[in-house]
């Protein structure tokens, strides 16, 4: 999964009825075999990220 600053990440909420969860890559660590992904949620808070399977990266344009 290749990400950049700037990317927009969305989880999907794994079981029915969980909210998802939306923010912006500000940093990238880790290798390109496994990515970790600094991000700061629409809340504001921030979080390191392992992109799973219930993770979206939309590219910046």
């Amino acid at each position: 999964m290749n990400a950049s600053v700037g990317d927009r990440v969305i989880i999907h909420g794994r079981v029915v009825g969980a909210t998802e969860r939306a923010g912006e890559v500000i940093e990238v660590r880790g290798s390109t075999e496994n990515p970790l992904l600094v991000v700061r949620y629409d809340d504001g808070h921030e979080a390191i990220l392992s992109p799973g399977g219930d993770c979206e990266i939309r590219h910046a344009s």
